[in-house]
């Protein structure tokens, strides 16, 4: 029996609309807080798994009064999130300049696996089903990071508690001055 619940392993419907909803203007905002580096993708779903981890505490308060608490918490997390990644960048940008011939498509050293992709359709996803991928990915890593946290809780509580059986041992043997 739990007091609080564990969170569930599949994200509920209305996290999925939510990030449906928030999706593009998050990573549009992501893209400009980090001046569009490749990271940016993981940075994003780094802030999806914080509001997942969240996400029923965040209903809580929605219900309570602030209904834009989650909103409100994915703009604070993403700004933390950024800042953090900025201070993470402290090496030397190394730009060097490539004559276009260096990476232009070259068909007849291509590979066959190249030739094949021009034919075979996107597998790129979009519209709907990306938002609902990357929301079930951001829930798995939650979940996952809530998994790690309950055992970190158990260890240190097995700890306290054998640290406590030793104190008491060690007080009850020790005779009287």
């Amino acid at each position: 029996m739990y007091l609080v619940p564990p969170m569930d392993d599949e994200p509920p419907p209305a996290y999925i609309s939510f990030v449906t909803t928030h999706l593009d203007e998050l990573r549009a905002e992501t893209d400009r807080l980090v001046g569009g580096a490749p990271e940016g993708g993981n940075l994003y779903m780094e802030v999806l798994a914080d509001v997942a981890g969240h996400w029923r505490r965040l209903c809580w308060l929605a219900r309570l009064g602030r209904p834009d608490a989650p909103g409100d918490f994915l703009h604070r997390r993403m700004l933390s999130r950024t800042e953090s990644w900025r201070e993470e960048q402290v090496y030397d940008v190394d730009v060097r300049v490539m004559r276009e011939w260096d990476y232009a498509y070259r068909p007849a050293e291509s590979s066959m696996a190249l030739r094949k992709a021009a034919v075979l359709p996107t597998t790129a996803r979009s519209g709907p089903m990306e938002a609902l991928a990357d929301a079930e990915i951001a829930w798995v890593h939650a979940y996952q990071r809530q998994q790690w946290h309950r055992l970190g809780r158990v260890a240190a509580g097995i700890v306290l508690a054998f640290g406590g059986f030793v104190q008491c041992v060690t007080w009850l043997g020790t005779p009287p001055s």
